[in-house]
């Protein structure tokens, strides 16, 4: 086993447009990305390493509202090492999800699928996390063991907070920090929402889908480097995880750009915190084997000083 520390990277995708289609990806401003991705092209293109430490396994995420995807992502991650855990898709209104997560675990890869997500940020109900028929579908998730990542943009976070505090024992992780309207610049209802969803502490965040929040061609760190500042400042080192949101980050720089501003971001961070960031929280949450031992800490720091 190699002594350099591992990264993983919490959040990506795969899709093979001949197999399944992305109807998605025909929306204004998705031509870079409107060809088939896999596991292989994301090695190709992870060149970069972020604190010494090269991507050693990677979190795979649903795209579509589709059963027959996760399977296809649960069969990859049983063949593919790079891929330690899988966040799904079932239904979360219909009434045998319970029928649906069995028969999935049961599968070929079953036992990577770790959790499920739906696409709120597409939903125009305000309450759609509320729904009776939704709440007790993640009861179900949560009795099965799984976690469950939200999706939504600055506007939902009311339905977020009111899931997190119904269900305090279903663990949550907000994806893409909650998409900041980072290009507009307009973080204050942004801030407002992410603070209070922080206050709950079964809420993990992922430092992921930032560069495409800001603006896709002309963005620096300094762009990112508040959205950065506050979630270390309400979440803290061990509740982030690193994600690329690959490759869907193509669209603002790619893999590599991301991981560079990242490694930046990083430079007053502990080995402690940088481990946490960059592996330990996602290894927890998503269950995933562990890679290597943390680097040892040196003296104690204040939080990514």
């Amino acid at each position: 086993m190699s002594d350099v520390p591992g990264l993983v990277d919490a959040h990506h995708h795969v899709w093979d447009l001949d197999r399944r289609p992305q109807p998605w990806l025909s929306e204004p401003g998705h031509a870079p990305i409107h060809r088939t991705f896999g596991t292989d092209d994301l090695r190709a293109a992870a060149t970069r390493s972020i604190a010494g430490r090269r991507l050693r396994r990677t979190v795979v995420v649903q795209c579509v509202t589709s059963v027959p995807e996760t399977r296809e992502l649960l069969a990859l991650a049983e063949g593919d090492p790079l891929v330690g855990a899988v966040v799904g898709w079932v239904d979360l209104t219909a009434p045998a999800v319970g029928d649906v997560l069995d028969e999935l675990r049961a599968g070929p890869g079953g036992e990577y699928l770790r959790a499920v997500r739906h696409l709120v940020q597409g939903e125009s109900d305000p309450q759609w996390l509320q729904q009776p028929a939704v709440e007790r579908a993640l009861g179900t998730v949560r009795e099965r063991g799984l976690a469950y990542d939200i999706l939504i943009r600055d506007h939902q976070f009311d339905q977020a907070v009111r899931l997190a505090e119904r269900l305090p024992d279903l663990p949550l992780v907000l994806d893409h920090a909650g998409k900041p309207p980072i290009a507009s610049g307009e973080l204050g209802a942004w801030e407002q929402g992410l603070r209070r969803l922080a206050a709950h502490p079964q809420v993990r965040c992922k430092v992921s889908g930032l560069v495409t929040e800001a603006a896709h061609r002309t963005w620096t760190t300094d762009d990112i480097r508040l959205v950065w500042e506050l979630l270390l400042s309400v979440f803290g080192p061990d509740r982030l995880m690193f994600g690329s949101d690959w490759p869907v980050c193509v669209l603002a720089g790619g893999w590599n750009a991301w991981a560079a501003t990242v490694e930046e971001l990083l430079g007053g961070c502990s080995a402690t915190e940088t481990e946490a960031i960059l592996a330990g929280t996602a290894t927890a949450f998503y269950r995933l084997d562990p890679l290597e031992p943390p680097a040892p800490e040196r003296k104690e720091r204040t939080p990514c000083s």
